[in-house]
């Protein structure tokens, strides 16, 4: 699919988006913004019994204020969660929402595509009574940055992809960018192979959906927040250092590290 390409399906629900609107007094509701790319989703829940006492969505609805794939997603959750069991509903992946969409653009996959994160928050907000308000932030941007030195350690320590044998990083210093779920899965799996993991995030919290951020909250991975990866250095056709622009206080300082993940990287 080109970068700009959308499914009939995907433009089937932006023109004529299912269940929009509020639900009064709504069980839970989850709200979910991307300060990046300014999308700005709500999702709203009324929760019902089925014939087995089991809580169900007896009800859901959204609002959205965002791009066409941003409207398409939030109305194909409220069809995919409506009549599930809120257990069924709360493991809703992004993926999963693309995929009954028959795919989304690459460059909205990560940027658009929030509402599972919305209707989880909404769900959190029933159960446990959290904030129903998260700002999720992703390197949505990441296609057209420049990264000094990534062609240079393209195979000598920077991956544009996930390795093929994890075994080969353990023990080694990984950073990986954060440009989006897989990014973050990817870091939870490293732990299992070295205790030196860190993302590199835009993000002024944890960034990943709300299923992600608690694993991560509890995992060793170590999360640098606004930040962008501006040069990798080495010698010898290795990679030994990394500089790392801090955004809030608008400096530079260097990591030493052994491999650079940067998935699905275009200079």
């Amino acid at each position: 699919m080109k970068s700009t390409q959308y499914s009939d399906k995907v433009l089937d629900h932006f023109k004529n988006p299912r269940n929009v609107g509020e639900i009064e007094e709504a069980d839970g509701i989850g709200q979910v913004g991307n300060p990046v790319c300014g999308d700005l989703m709500w999702i709203y829940i009324k929760v019902g019994k089925n014939d087995e006492g089991v809580e169900i969505i007896e009800d859901i609805r959204f609002k959205t204020f965002g791009c066409g794939s941003a409207v398409s997603t939030s109305s194909m959750i409220t069809e995919m969660a409506k009549g599930m069991t809120l257990d069924e509903a709360y493991k809703i992946s992004r993926q999963d929402v693309a995929d009954e969409l028959n795919g989304l653009p690459p460059i909205k996959m990560h940027c658009s595509n929030l509402a599972a994160d919305a209707l989880q928050a909404a769900i959190d907000n029933y159960r446990l009574g959290t904030n129903p308000e998260i700002e999720i932030v992703t390197s949505c941007q990441l296609g057209v940055r420049v990264i000094l030195g990534v062609e240079k350690f393209f195979g000598k320590g920077v991956y544009d992809a996930v390795p093929a044998d994890l075994e080969e990083l353990r023990e080694k210093r990984v950073i990986i960018i954060d440009s989006g779920d897989e990014s973050l899965e990817l870091a939870l799996e490293l732990t299992k192979y070295t205790g030196r993991v860190i993302v590199v995030t835009a993000a002024k919290s944890i960034p990943g959906n709300v299923e992600l951020r608690k694993k991560l909250k509890h995992s060793e991975v170590k999360i640098v927040h606004e930040s962008d990866l501006i040069e990798i250095k080495g010698e010898l056709d290795e990679v030994e250092k990394v500089v790392i622009h801090d955004n809030d206080e608008d400096e530079n300082y260097e990591l030493f590290v052994d491999v650079v993940i940067i998935l699905d990287y275009r200079g």
